[in-house]
């Protein structure tokens, strides 16, 4: 038995088209609708059902099954994965289609075709297609591109489109697509071209263009670094951009222009191109729009085969958060502000690179920002700015360090002063002294969690004493994906993953939460759409603990305790660690337990 399956919706016109049209129309067995009946995808009712909606020609059985039916995409297009024996690609925004292989097709003509070039290395063309059984298709692929091996990947009608649409504006002379075209063309007109150097050099006006674009692209699709990575052996440059905290590649560039891009990217950093044996960085302020600007900060180093990558990290003018905007637990949220408005003492956030640690200080300080204080910052650098801040943009190569720039302070008549990291033992001690003499003083550190911190600084030398006195808390924090709020769904657990959750919020404060293993409990994941690149997850939420300076604790400092038994009494007094309060927002549906588990699980 089969269905007749309309994935390829319209026709092409004229008797050719007429007979593209018919053999278009995908006769898809019928196990490719008992697979997603199987995996209970779609009921077989719906199944019969929607093979009769499609029946009239209004709609395709694709739009039915999608639209009416709620058939995730991925699943659809697994099952013609299955069925074609050959990949399944779905529409993806950052990808880069090659601009030359649609120098000779009509876009139009591919619209009403559904197949779509998407890519070359070196003879071999992958192509998209709606139906690579599709005799007709195959040979138009052919006649297109002869002596070249053409591999097939299955697309669904709605994605090719959007492919479509998205060539269509690649294809502008600004374009990254198009820069590619010209690149590729280049190498491909001159064979003859040198490996290493490209025989292009970094003012050549592809390469700038290319490179312009790039960090452009990489600010609209709110990617924190670009990665740009060579390899020795002519193997195409991986562009992979971090976004969401997660690196994926985002393009690649001809091999022999690795040097150029590279080169183009010191030049606008103000670095030395002829250095490449040791390591260099610099900065770059980027204008994206005539009244938007970014900084942008460069590390380039050496790498096997005399070749340098490079990373560059998207620091976007920001302006700061409110507190009760960081999605802090109530408790917290409370504590925060009731230290906040201490007069002196110390305040750290610690966590990792990229944790959120400066804008949770900027909350701080945004909330305690009147014109009754006189506050001074310390930064490297200065990516946030309010006013009211006097902020202060350090230089370690002329000798303007976070150190000397706290002697400074304490000479400025300051109420409030915070520093960007603390890195150093005369930087820490600088600082609680600055605590202890009647200034309220904000800092980072790099530790995993906030009793760790505690036994870093006075491993680092710091006096106990003089610390206890001064903690009035420290505050740890990881940044976690948050689950798709365009295609999140509910669904019950297993009594495992209930019992996991329990294991990790601990077996002696699990009973707190109140939640009990039934049949109509749910937890809450992400399906995979179009807005969040089918990951089911998009941005990200923090997680916090929080260790407030009490006064047996600051006993426990004092006499350098043990880390187990500070971070029992912490418990004992209320605090809650990165891992409870990731399952609290677990079990609110915001992320999944194996996101905490990867960001705040040791």
């Amino acid at each position: 038995m089969t269905v007749e399956m309309d994935l390829a919706a319209g026709g092409t016109g004229g008797k050719k088209g007429s007979r593209a049209s018919k053999l278009s129309r995908c006769t898809i067995e019928q196990n490719v609708l008992d697979t997603m009946v199987y995996r209970e995808i779609i009921s077989q009712v719906d199944v019969l059902a929607a093979v009769d909606d499609s029946k009239d020609g209004a709609v395709d059985l694709e739009t039915v099954l999608l639209d009416r039916y709620r058939v995730p995409k991925d699943a659809l297009g697994s099952a013609l994965s299955d069925f074609y024996q050959c990949p399944y690609l779905p529409y993806d925004e950052r990808t880069v289609i090659d601009a030359d292989l649609l120098k000779t097709l009509n876009l139009d003509y591919l619209r009403k075709n559904l197949w779509l070039p998407i890519a070359r290395r070196g003879s071999l063309i992958d192509v998209l297609t709606s139906d690579p059984h599709d005799l007709d298709k195959g040979w138009d692929v052919r006649r297109t591109f002869p002596g070249m091996t053409i591999r097939y990947a299955v697309g669904l009608r709605r994605d090719i489109e959007q492919f479509l649409d998205l060539a269509r504006g690649q294809g502008t002379s600004g374009s990254i697509g198009a820069i590619l075209g010209e690149l590729i063309n280049e190498v491909h007109l001159e064979p003859a071209i040198d490996p290493v150097s490209g025989g292009i050099d970094e003012n050549d006006s592809a390469i700038v263009r290319l490179t312009n674009q790039v960090i452009a692209e990489a600010d609209r699709l709110g990617a924190s670094d670009i990665h740009i990575e060579p390899y020795a052996d002519r193997k195409d440059v991986a562009v992979r951009l971090r976004v969401d905290g997660a690196c994926s590649t985002f393009m690649k560039i001809p091999a022999a222009y690795r040097r150029a891009v590279v080169s183009r990217i010191k030049v606008m950093a103000n670095l030395d191109i002829a250095e490449r044996r040791k390591p260099q960085d610099g900065k770059i302020r980027y204008r994206l729009a005539k009244d938007r600007e970014i900084e942008v900060r460069v590390a380039t180093l050496p790498t096997s085969g005399q070749d340098e990558d490079v990373v560059l990290r998207l620091l976007t003018a920001k302006q700061p958060m409110p507190l009760d905007a960081m999605e802090f637990a109530p408790a917290t949220l409370q504590a925060i502000q009731a230290i906040a408005e201490k007069p002196h003492g110390i305040i750290l956030c610690v966590g990792p690179t990229g944790s959120g640690k400066t804008t949770t200080l900027h909350a701080i300080l945004k909330h305690i920002n009147t014109d009754e204080r006189k506050i001074w910052t310390a930064e490297d650098p200065v990516e946030i700015t309010q006013d009211g801040l006097r902020q202060v943009q350090v230089h370690p190569k002329i000798g303007l360090t976070f150190a000397t720039a706290m002697r400074a302070f304490l000479r400025a008549d300051p109420d409030v002063i915070m520093i960007g990291e603390m890195r150093d033992k005369e930087t820490a001690d600088i600082a609680i002294e600055a605590s202890l003499t009647g200034h309220l003083v904000l800092s980072t550190i790099h530790t995993n969690s906030a009793v760790e911190t505690v036994i870093r600084l006075l491993d680092l030398g710091c006096d106990s004493f003089n610390f206890a006195d001064a903690m009035l808390g420290v505050l740890a924090q990881r940044l976690c994906k948050r689950i798709c709020i365009q295609c999140k769904e509910a669904y019950h657990p297993s009594q495992q993953e209930y019992d996991e959750l329990a294991k990790g919020y601990g077996a002696q404060d699990w009973p707190t939460v109140g939640i009990e293993y039934t049949a109509d409990w749910s937890l809450y994941r992400g399906q995979g759409c179009k807005a969040c690149n089918r990951t089911g997850f998009k941005g990200r939420i923090p997680l916090h603990e929080l260790l407030r300076g009490s006064e047996e604790m600051k006993r426990l400092i004092q006499s350098k305790t043990r880390t187990a038994d500070m971070l029992s009494l912490a418990m004992e007094e209320g605090m809650s660690t990165l891992v409870q309060d990731g399952i609290q927002k677990v079990l609110r549906g915001e992320t999944t337990y194996q996101q905490v588990k990867v960001v705040a699980m040791k």
